[in-house]
């Protein structure tokens, strides 16, 4: 106990020192953010600085949350949409008065640092296996019925979201005059508003779109013309009415998990070394972690350390030839999928198809504009990230499978051991389901787990895994993280899954979870599969113990019982 405590200090101690600096190191930062505004305000507006500056805002969103500096993450992230707006159109568009305010609004950045610092210092050391939660996000909802919008902002409300509703297009446009959204839900055929709706969605002086946020369209049409409408007005989502709650959540989230996605990571594999400098810094720019290799050799070495999403790699080098570097990267197995890219000055379109035919994805020549790499590279990443969730995820959930899971548990458990931090595995379920799917049916069933997922999902850190072990029940990995810390991370998922209400058929009704954990510190020579069985047994003895619990295992004289 008293390790476990001096660990805990020590992280805590760490952690704290760590936030110290990033608060010292903020100020260069903001002095850059606004030294580029000011270019922009004083000189012809340029995408690269934009993007630049779009980039950084970004940065800035994500390690502000993370350091616990919540105003300025919201502010930086409003800022970032801002200019996602922005870039979305022509840049003509941008008038100098927006860029004289986005200048001003960066330098009121600092005031969000002093007000976030002292309230950091009032609430003490940050707690170690405490959920890490950014700022709840916003989200509008265009509806003109307001019975049903009133209805969608209880249940979008009831996933941790701050759900606002407009029954009028120019309801919301008044309110983006002093506020900005997370995200915007609308119905495209809102009566008597449809032409208006499209008309302010592409308005130049304030428009729907320029909030910079992502939409997702409901409608009671499911025929082309309304499709492709949603389309044209950057549609992240199209969903039919009756709405179906849970799997509109579940778009809601992976928008935004999406939004909180690490840095692409690219390896040039390119003898000419001024060559790949210029990729490497284009591609560093364009905010894509991206490292060079010019020793063919040690390919398997860089890209086990490294991990790329994307080899980009030339045709034709001193030693090997493009085909057979990317032959030997196909031999291994971890690597049999990731995408290569040949990056050649070769022209002759039959040795371009005939390279091509050898273990690699693409052909772009050297003649590609900066723009066209950066582009083509995020797409190829996105597209492999797309098609590796649908081979590790679950269709329903967005959870990893099975196999995934146990995998990642084993993985974690050995990590723990190397590490001498505690992990700690939860296996929970959905209390009397099988009653659900007798009364409302498979449907509604599919709804509340797909709920449950989207609590785990949202209430869980960043660093912990989660995934669907089978029919209701659900796996959850949590690194670094105590049985203590953990009991009370999952009885605050538990509190926030019992308020979630589903209707079927007139019937309104409520479903509970019971947990059982097991943390490593208690079971040191057990692996990640004999710990998922000993949360298992505690999951059933907390079901047992009444339902709607959480309960930890606990070694005692190497006996294994159940404490609630």
């Amino acid at each position: 106990m008293a390790d476990e405590e001096s660990s805990a200090a020590a992280v805590v101690e760490h952690l704290t020192r760590l936030r110290s600096e990033y608060v010292e190191r903020l100020p260069a930062e903001l002095a850059v953010l606004k030294a580029l505004a000011i270019r922009l305000h004083s000189s012809e507006i340029d995408r690269a600085r934009l993007n630049e500056l779009r980039n950084r805002l970004r940065q800035l969103a994500s390690s502000g949350g993370t350091f616990g500096l919540k105003t300025l993450s919201l502010a930086a992230l409003t800022l970032e949409q801002r200019i996602n707006g922005w870039l979305s159109g022509p840049l003509t568009n941008v008038r100098p008065l927006a860029l004289r305010a986005l200048e001003q609004d960066l330098s009121r950045l600092n005031e969000t640092v002093t007000d976030d610092d002292q309230a950091l210092a009032a609430a003490g050391p940050p707690t170690v296996g405490s959920p890490v939660s950014g700022p709840s996000r916003r989200v509008w909802l265009i509806e003109d019925d307001t019975s049903l919008g009133r209805e969608l902002i209880r249940q979008i409300d009831s996933f941790g979201y701050q759900a606002r509703l407009f029954p009028r297009i120019s309801d919301a446009e008044t309110a983006a005059q002093t506020e900005r959204p997370d995200m915007l839900i609308m119905d495209v055929t809102c009566a008597q508003e449809e032409e208006k709706a499209a008309e302010i969605l592409s308005s130049r002086q304030l428009s729907l779109r320029a909030l910079g946020c992502p939409l997702l369209f409901v409608s009671a049409y499911d025929d082309f013309q309304s499709r492709v409408r949603a389309a044209q007005l950057g549609a992240s989502g199209y969903f039919l009415k009756p709405l179906d709650v849970p799997r509109l959540v579940n778009r809601m989230v992976e928008i935004f998990e999406q939004q909180l996605a690490p840095p692409q990571r690219v390896l040039i594999v390119d003898g000419d070394r001024a060559l790949a400098a210029h990729y490497h810094s284009v591609l560093l720019n364009a905010g894509i972690e991206a490292e060079v290799l010019d020793q063919p050799a040690a390919i398997i070495e860089k890209v086990t350390s490294f991990r790329p999403e994307l080899v980009l790699m030339d045709l034709h080098m001193a030693d090997i030839s493009g085909p057979n570097l990317a032959a030997v990267i196909r031999q291994h197995d971890s690597w049999a999928t990731v995408p290569i890219v040949y990056l050649s000055a070769e022209t002759d379109l039959g040795r371009q198809i005939e390279a091509m035919g050898h273990d690699a994805d693409d052909f772009l020549t050297t003649a590609i504009t900066d723009a066209h790499l950066v582009a083509a590279v995020h797409a190829r990443i996105e597209r492999a990230r797309q098609l590796d969730a649908q081979i590790s995820r679950d269709s329903l959930t967005g959870l990893l499978k099975h196999a995934s899971i146990k995998e990642a548990a084993e993985n974690e458990v050995n990590r723990s051991r190397h590490s001498g931090k505690p992990v700690t595995l939860a296996m929970l379920d959905i209390d009397d389901f099988k009653s659900v799917n007798d009364v409302y049916g498979h449907a509604v069933g599919d709804a509340v787990i797909s709920s449950a997922a989207m609590v785990l999902r949202q209430r869980l850190r960043r660093s912990d895994i989660v995934g669907r072990y089978g029919g209701d029940e659900f796996v959850a990995i949590l690194p670094e993280c105590s049985a203590p810390d953990a009991q009370l991370l999952l009885d605050d998922i538990r509190l926030r899954f019992s308020s979630v209400r589903f209707h079927h058929g007139g019937r309104d009704f409520g479903c509970t979870l019971s947990a059982g954990l097991a943390c490593s510190s208690q079971y040191p020579e057990s692996n990640g599969a004999e710990l998922l069985v000993i949360a298992d047994e505690t999951l059933y003895s907390a079901k047992r113990g009444g339902r709607n619990q959480i309960r930890a295992a606990v070694a005692v004289g190497g006996q294994k019982s159940n404490r609630p």
